[in-house]
């Protein structure tokens, strides 16, 4: 199955709260979107790696993801080494995105900087000739080079300055419906889990007050922000907002 785009999250939920609204924005515009976690969050203080499995099934059915897969790398402890480079280079030939959607390129997580730059290389690395992958080792066919036209990073917990903001006005309601699909995660007063960082009511508050900010700035009612690896081009001044 070819894709339009590929969004990558360093854990579940990365996807939904960087870049929800805009994945359910295409598709209901009839683009193919997967979806691929890096990690099945398991060192997340509050759930578990099975909860997170079943929460970001809900979640991708409400956003109405053609797929979404899970690498299964070390929470915490991936790399942006050869090994995982190339398990993301296969799917990225499988699926052959047009635009690949990642990790803010820095972020208070960890996780978040380190997959940003592991997909990013590998979206790069994928369009090498002479690197030789098969998705699947009893596959006959070596799969074809393939490189993303663009590769776009969302933005996380820190407040980084967008390249571009994408107006989801009328999608806010599904990506709030697909990150509260997290239960485990996000605010619940009747929980007796720890508290931690994103479990605060002002966190869940903050999924929509950011969007409205960023549509404020753009003159729309929400929005979703990106930073560009390089500069995007127009035909014309006029097809800028």
């Amino acid at each position: 199955m070819k894709l339009d785009i590929l969004a990558f999250g360093a854990h579940p939920d990365d996807v939904e709260l960087g870049c929800g609204a805009t994945l359910a924005k295409e598709i209901a515009s009839g683009k193919k979107v997967g979806i691929i976690d890096l990690t099945r969050g398991e060192l997340g203080t509050r759930g578990t790696a099975e909860t997170r499995d079943e929460e970001a099934e809900a979640a991708s059915k409400i956003l109405g993801a053609s797929i979404r897969i899970n690498m299964e790398f070390a929470d915490g402890f991936f790399v942006n080494d050869k090994k995982h480079q190339l398990e993301i280079i296969k799917m990225i030939r499988k699926y052959k995105p047009e635009i690949v959607l990642c990790n803010a390129i820095f972020d208070r997580h960890i996780d978040h900087g380190k997959g940003s730059n592991l997909v990013s290389d590998a979206c790069f690395l994928s369009g090498l000739l002479k690197i030789d992958t098969k998705f699947d080792e009893d596959d006959e066919v070596w799969q074809d080079p393939w490189r993303p036209k663009q590769v776009y990073h969302y933005i996380q917990w820190q407040p980084i300055e967008p390249d571009f903001v994408v107006d989801v006005s009328n999608f806010m309601t599904k990506k709030t419906e697909a990150v509260m699909a997290y239960k485990t995660q996000f605010y619940n007063p009747k929980s007796n889990a720890p508290e931690t960082p994103i479990s605060s009511k002002n966190f869940t508050d903050s999924v929509e007050y950011r969007a409205k900010d960023l549509g404020r700035l753009v003159g729309v009612a929400y929005g979703e922000g990106f930073t560009v690896e390089r500069y995007p081009v127009v035909n014309s001044v006029f097809d800028l907002k």
